[in-house]
């Protein structure tokens, strides 16, 4: 049974299911900033107190992220009903070293694959011979720029840092992508992947209806939200905290222009936590709103998503050490250039 035979007769047409869920998404989006003043408000608090702050913070976040999550994650599930892994890998097939580096970084930032199930459409473009430079500018991109980061970034903080946010993001994942298929490192894969032959094609599936479309959607939302949720409310938490209690003073110097060793060891931190877009981001506000230097913040946000810890295990099962080593570090200098660039050109 489709998901939009489940609604109510009057509105399994998809044209008024989607307007009348728009509807009642915006409703419920213009009332959480009132709705969570008036919560804390009604507590037995002081109204400037750490905890006052920082509950509000939570409050009007929490659900703030998860109905962006839920509008974001609909509309992209209906749209990467195209985007299998089979057709992603065929757009790359055959595509040349440079601009295929474009290609698949662009691919990677609509593409529903987060960094860990990225890994298997890795193998799967090795398989198909796609050039190992183009598949490490997808692996880098797939995580890294995904939907969620954007339009959470482009919601919490303006148009200017989405698009930084997008135009790093794509610079890392090209060059370094590119960077590591100039290496000719194709030696350094296990040798079982090398020795895998091309798949034959699968056969072409017929354009979706927007039943389908509407079913996908509805599917992505249970799934992502699922698996994310409890990560996007620890992140706000996190956020939330920092918000209210952590000093404006010492997360400047810690975090701030002055301090030069600040890039990389927020890239060192972020690497061995897993996490995802959505609970990084509001971690990210809290720190920028407490005085953080924006390409330190930027460059921990992209080392926590993009080299994350369960990613670096599953690739070791198809790069050798060394190559795996290559990755990590072509990666991270991509990262550390970012931040100290924004931060120079900021500052």
């Amino acid at each position: 049974m489709h998901a939009i035979d489940r609604l109510p007769p009057a509105t399994r047409h998809p044209g008024v299911a989607l307007t009348l869920g728009a509807a009642l998404w915006a409703l419920g989006y213009a009332a959480l900033d009132p709705l969570s003043r008036a919560i804390v408000g009604a507590l037995p608090l002081e109204p400037q107190s750490r905890l006052a702050v920082s509950l509000q913070f939570f409050l009007y976040d929490a659900p703030k992220v998860l109905m962006l999550l839920v509008a974001v994650v609909f509309v992209m599930g209906m749209v990467n009903l195209s985007f299998t892994p089979e057709r992603t890998r065929a757009l790359l097939a055959g595509k040349k070293e440079g601009f295929g580096n474009v290609l698949a970084a662009l691919l990677g930032t609509v593409t529903p694959f987060c960094s860990c199930s990225a890994v298997p459409l890795f193998i799967g473009f090795v398989q198909a011979g796609i050039p190992l430079g183009v598949t490490f500018s997808f692996l880098v991109a797939a995580p890294m720029i995904n939907e969620v980061a954007l339009v959470l970034l482009f919601a919490l903080f303006g148009w200017k840092i989405g698009l930084l946010y997008l135009a790093l993001g794509l610079v890392v994942a090209i060059g370094s992508g590119w960077l590591l298929g100039r290496m000719k490192l194709e030696a350094w894969l296990e040798d079982w992947v090398r020795d895998l032959r091309a798949a034959p094609p699968s056969p072409a599936r017929a354009a979706p209806s927007w039943a389908e479309r509407i079913d996908a959607g509805v599917a992505a939302v249970l799934q992502i939200l699922g698996r994310v949720w409890l990560y996007v409310l620890a992140g706000i938490a996190v956020g939330a905290a920092i918000h209210g209690y952590v000093p404006q003073d010492f997360m400047a110097s810690l975090m701030g222009n002055e301090a030069w060793w600040s890039v990389p060891v927020a890239v060192l931190v972020g690497v061995p936590i897993y996490t995802n877009a959505a609970g990084m981001v509001p971690v990210v506000q809290a720190l920028l709103a407490k005085g953080a230097a924006l390409g330190t913040a930027l460059a921990f946000m992209m080392s926590v998503i993009g080299l994350s810890l369960p990613e670096m295990i599953i690739l070791r099962k198809v790069l050798k050490p060394r190559l795996l080593a290559a990755f990590v570090g072509v990666v991270a200098g991509g990262i550390l250039l970012v931040g100290y660039a924004f931060n120079a050109v900021l500052g």
